[in-house]
Parts: C-alpha cells; structure tokens; sequence
C-alpha cells in the first residue's frame, strides 16, 4: 500500500465517494441523472454513459482531494480513462483522491434474514490487476435484512474470510455489511452485526487493519467503539436510501464516522445541465458532505 495513501485515508478530513455502480444499479442511477433507459441500446452503451457520468464528477473543478479522500471504482472504470491516463492514475495523480475498487459480484438470494455476496472465483486475478493499476483499496457489500443471528454470523464471516485474502494481497478492504434502512428490527439488526465484527476484529492479527462501511445507525454514535479499535483504519457510512439532507443530518451526530455515499452524492446531477450548472451541483453536494464528515 502506498504510505501517502494510507496516512491520507487514515488521517485526512474528508470522505469517500461511491461511484462504483454496477450492472444491476446503472439504469436507476442514470435515469436520475436524466438518462432514461429508452435512450440507449444495449448494455454496452449504457456503461459508455454512466463512464461519461463518472468522468464528468471527478474531472469536475468541483471534486478533489481537499475534500473527497477516496473514490470506489467499478471494474469497468478501472479499466477504462479519464481524460486520457486510467482512472485510477487520474484520481490520484490528477486529484489526489485515493482509488478504490468494488470487487464483489452482486448479492445471493435471501436466506436467514440476510443476503450475502456471490462466490469470486476469480478475485486473486481481479485483486493483482487492481494493484497493478494502482489501486489502494477495495470494498464488498452484504445485507442484512433481519436481526436474525446465524444469518449475521455468515455475513460477517464471509467478508472477514474475503477481508482476510484482500489483505493478503496488499490492498485495504471495506467490509460492508449493509443493515437495510427498511428493516423493521433494524436496530436490532445493528446490535448483533456490531457485536460480530467486534469479535472477529479481535481476531485479526496485531498488524491487519480493515475498514468498516456500515449503514447510518439508528442510536447516534452507535459505532463509537468500532471507530477506536486499533484494527479499523476508518469507518464510513452509507447513505442507504436517505436523502442527502437526512443522510448529512444522521452522519452529522455520528462523531468520527466519514461519509461514503454514492446516490446522495450525485442527487440533483443532471446530463442537462450545462457544465457550470453541473459544477455549481456537485460543489453543493460535496460541500454538504464534506461538513456532515467532519462534525
């Protein structure tokens, strides 16, 4: 890992930005972006639209490393560029923003109240290209739906297992066990899943540190603990479905957490919008972040 990647993330103020979405998600977040699905043809076009979308936020006077720390990358925007270097060299050498990579497949059916992630065969080879590349980090998501007991216990042995290997290869993992917004024990729901990452926190060994990427709690500063243990590097939080405005409220009164949101962030961007207009959003938006990160 490089030394100034790691000492910025752990130290710096500011937050991460998710601009990792993938198949499944696109054409929601283009149609809120005011691309709609009868505009583009097949699913090759619609990735060359939501690249133009990702280009135009980061390559925005409006997004650098003074107030965004890091960015979550798709595999497909690794692999593409931003205004002519690849994506990750542009973010970090361009912006000064530490590149981070989405690395899982999308969720398994329901089962025990929660949803874990599908199996990566081949992550060995997508974790050496990312370092390859310059990427520092990587993030894999979860969800849990129920405070359902076994079901959390898979959840957090799993990613810890995947954690484990990320590590393995020299990159910084975010483990995100996302608690549904929705779930009508949500907070209990969070009680069980901290008490798991607790628990295999402590087990990691006295040199590993991982990230935590967990949903607004519902009691404020619920995560207080998880924030100072020495196995954490940092923990950032999920808009989950909030507003901005509601999402920047709950961040605020969670002391030591940083946002990473990604439809939050992009609320109110627009492919209408001339580029002044745009920048005028995005500075808007990452400002409103900014200071909910810092409260």
């Amino acid at each position: 890992m490089d030394p100034k990647q790691h000492e910025k993330v752990k130290s710096a103020r500011g937050f991460i930005a998710a601009l990792d979405q993938s198949g499944g998600s696109t054409p929601k977040a283009l149609s809120l972006y005011g691309v709609e699905p009868g505009s583009y043809a097949g699913e090759q076009q619609m990735f060359d639209l939501m690249h133009a979308m990702r280009s135009r936020i980061v390559a925005s006077p409006a997004f650098g490393g003074d107030r965004v720390l890091g960015a979550i990358l798709f595999e497909q925007t690794m692999d593409r560029e931003i205004q002519g270097r690849p994506s990750a060299d542009y973010l970090w050498s361009v912006k000064q923003v530490v590149p981070f990579l989405k690395v899982d497949k999308g969720l398994a059916e329901e089962a025990d109240g929660v949803q874990r992630m599908k199996p990566m065969p081949a992550l060995d080879g997508l974790l050496a290209r990312a370092r390859e590349k310059g990427v520092f980090g990587t993030k894999m998501r979860s969800v849990v739906k129920h405070a359902d007991a076994k079901g959390i216990a898979d959840v957090a042995d799993q990613q810890f297992a995947v954690g484990r290997q990320i590590l393995a290869a020299g990159l910084m993992p975010i483990i995100e066990p996302e608690v549904d917004i929705h779930a009508t024990d949500k907070e209990g729901a969070e009680r069980l899943l901290k008490a798991a990452i607790l628990e295999r926190l402590d087990a990691l060994g006295p040199q590993q540190q991982v990230m935590l990427k967990l949903t607004l709690p519902s009691v404020d500063d619920f995560y207080a603990d998880l924030v100072r243990h020495p196995q954490v590097l940092r923990v950032v939080a999920l808009s989950g479905g909030y507003s901005r405005e509601d999402a920047n409220r709950r961040l605020a009164r969670n002391h030591g957490v940083i946002a990473s949101f990604s439809r939050a962030l992009t609320e109110g961007l627009a492919a209408q919008q001339s580029d002044a207009e745009f920048d005028r959003a995005l500075d808007a938006s990452i400002a409103g972040i900014y200071a909910a990160s810092a409260a």
